[in-house]
């Protein structure tokens, strides 16, 4: 964990957001950087430590974890607890944005490719959730906001593992809302569609390999599916995230709210 965490603002929510480095996640880290002090977490240090520079504030500080491991989960809570401890206040914005996206026919969905989709996209943010909410509840309020999917409101073909994952984050953001509810907390996901991010990219790769089509026919078959007839560009989702974090949004709880240009309506 980095070393800047000690100089961070008292007067600031203390934000973590999983998937930081990149795409959604960064995007997230950006908007939320206006108003709040950070903890990034990633996979990769080296674009972990990129991210960090760009949003250039002090108050941020990064953590490198690979979420699908469980040990590599359980180090993580371990360190966010003991720096949270140091600090003086816990962190009361959780963004679970880390996930993975893999597509195969149903007959070629290897247990071990489903495990992993559940362990990252699902018990991941169930874990971070379970060790961070007591501390927004002692603080008086905090902030959950799961990044599911529009596979886990309608069905696309060759997701089966995938969806089921996003499925169950919906599932228990719901539970969670409801047991917390009386408690300043809020629990909701958004489920972005098709989004310009390095999932949509191996989309496109793994559509142009099994059609032969082209990278720009690719990349129209995947926005034809949104009536915007276009990707979704990640601040869009960002902007939702950071009014979910917002006092604004304190009666919004138990939702799966669908940001895909009218895909699911």
């Amino acid at each position: 964990m980095s070393a800047i965490l000690a100089r961070m603002s008292t007067a600031r929510p203390l934000a973590l957001i999983t998937g930081a480095s990149r795409g959604i996640g960064l995007a997230i880290a950006e908007r939320l950087a206006e108003a709040s002090d950070l903890v990034l977490v990633a996979r990769d240090a080296e674009r972990l430590a990129a991210a960090a520079e760009r949003l250039g504030a002090p108050a941020v500080a990064t953590a490198t974890a690979d979420l699908g491991d469980s040990d590599g989960l359980a180090d993580l809570v371990s360190r966010l607890r003991a720096h949270t401890e140091r600090l003086g206040r816990p962190i009361t914005v959780l963004v679970n944005n880390a996930g993975a996206a893999s597509s195969a026919p149903l007959g070629r969905t290897p247990d071990a490719l489903f495990d992993r989709m559940i362990a990252l996209n699902a018990r991941a943010p169930f874990a971070l959730a379970r060790a961070l909410v007591p501390g927004m509840i002692e603080a008086g309020g905090g902030r959950v906001i799961n990044v599911a999917s529009t596979a886990a409101l309608k069905g696309y073909a060759y997701t089966a593992a995938y969806s089921a994952s996003k499925a169950a984050v919906v599932g228990w953001t719901r539970a969670l809302a409801v047991e917390v509810a009386r408690k300043g907390v809020t629990v909701n996901a958004v489920c972005p569609g098709f989004t310009d991010t390095d999932i949509a990219s191996d989309a496109i790769a793994n559509i142009q390999r099994s059609t032969a089509r082209s990278e720009d026919e690719a990349r129209t078959a995947l926005a034809r599916f949104s009536p915007l007839q276009r990707l979704l560009d990640p601040k869009e989702v960002a902007d939702l995230v950071a009014y979910l974090a917002s006092p604004a949004a304190a009666a919004i709880n138990g939702q799966a709210i669908a940001i895909d240009g009218g895909e699911t309506a």
